[in-house]
């Protein structure tokens, strides 16, 4: 009876439907990013200052932290293909919004409710781990992951490629019709799930609470993470514009290569999963908080325009997508290694904190940006993972998981 329980589960997931929620999780989250390379061109056409030129970024993560905080728990008590439609169908909406607006309000509110709506992507997974067997859930999830995180890197290229050609507000429109056709898609092929939990919706947000008090690890983890998504995005959020600027004067075309060599960073994150396994999570966080240092650094000490210039930000670029991937896993499997009942929550805190790091890093380095010029966005870019090896040097061996 258990073999063909075990098999029934695994008929469950097959290959084609993990490869559909894999591009699932890249599309959906990919709209979290599109805009950044773009900053410049939106907020010129859409009357935003050069100063507020970040929040056109920081807006749509912060959303993305509400709906972690406020949508993500509702998948323990909600049923899961219901609340992955209904979000698909507003983040749909939102996209449609931005692509046809011409003002600040409603772009940056449509911005804010994409964030939102971008959380199914964090539905999505734990969604996939309850269909596949015990055996198969870290190949299933993991190549959902992969999705997520091939998502992330090419949103950028692919935003500034579209936005050459078409203009920028295409790039949303195009977005929108895709999530639609994902919404029907999922609509069709997901099966039904009603999480049997008979828990109050306030109930399950106060459990929130209590497991980011009496967790350390979540808190230290989410922490180190915050400070180097923050430079993460503000690398990512001013670089296009100097690129663009009178030093380089690269087109969107220019700044989508650009952006392409950060997918060379991806290839940290199994290395560090193998590291984290092997038990050498601590030593591996510190050469990822250090890599992220130095990838500021770089840029800081060799300021030209010449051909040496790019290459350094092109080795910038992929030592900080390197070293915040590998800190993401390390973070990831150091929580997943806690009570299966909880792993849901702690992940979506874990993220909810990092990306309002990142919000703080992209709103930031705009106005830096613009009223300091690039060395002070990479000064202030450097500070962040600094404060993470400060915290991180009085870690004690209990936290090396």
């Amino acid at each position: 009876m258990t073999t063909v329980k075990k098999q029934t589960i695994e008929k469950n997931i097959p290959t084609w439907l993990t490869i559909l929620l894999a591009a699932a999780c890249g599309i959906i989250v990919a709209n979290l990013y599109y805009a950044q390379p773009l900053i410049g061109v939106i907020s010129s056409s859409i009357g935003l200052s050069a100063t507020s030129a970040g929040f056109i970024v920081t807006i749509t993560q912060i959303g993305y932290v509400v709906g972690l905080l406020f949508v993500v728990p509702m998948g323990d008590i909600v049923e899961n293909r219901r609340l992955i439609v209904i979000s698909l169908l507003l983040t749909a909406a939102a996209l449609t919004v931005t692509a046809v607006s011409k003002q600040a309000v409603p772009f940056l509110a449509a911005s804010f409710a994409i964030g939102i709506g971008a959380v199914a992507a964090q539905v999505l997974v734990p969604f996939a781990s309850y269909l596949a067997s015990e055996s198969s859930r870290g190949r299933v999830v993991g190549n959902i992951m992969s999705g997520l995180l091939l998502g992330i890197m090419l949103a950028r290229p692919l935003s500034s490629l579209v936005a050459d050609f078409f203009g920028w507000h295409a790039v949303f429109a195009l977005s929108a019709a895709a999530v639609f056709i994902l919404a029907i898609v999922l609509s069709k092929v997901l099966p039904t799930r009603k999480p049997s939990a008979d828990t109050r919706y306030t109930a399950l947000l106060g459990s929130m609470w209590h497991l980011l008090r009496t967790t350390p690890i979540l808190r230290r983890r989410a922490a180190y993470h915050a400070c180097v998504f923050a430079t993460f995005s503000l690398f990512w959020t001013t670089v296009p514009l100097l690129l663009s600027g009178p030093t380089f004067h690269f087109s969107q075309k220019g700044i989508a290569v650009f952006a392409l060599v950060g997918v060379a960073g991806a290839v940290a994150a199994p290395i560090a999963g193998r590291l984290a396994d092997r038990g050498w999570t601590k030593p591996a966080t510190g050469i990822a908080l250090v890599t992220v240092v130095i990838s500021v650094l770089l840029p800081l000490m060799i300021q030209t325009g010449s051909p040496i210039g790019i290459t350094v930000l092109v080795v910038s670029a992929i030592l900080l997508d390197a070293g915040v991937s590998a800190n993401l896993v390390l973070g990831q499997r150091a929580l997943f290694s806690l009570s299966p009942e909880i792993r849901s929550r702690l992940n979506g805190l874990f993220m909810a904190i990092f990306f309002f790091g990142g919000a703080i890093g992209s709103a930031i380095g705009g106005w830096a940006y613009a009223t300091g010029g690039w060395s002070t966005a990479l000064w202030i870019g450097m500070a962040f993972p600094i404060a993470a090896i400060l915290y991180f040097a009085t870690e004690k061996k209990q936290f090396n998981v």
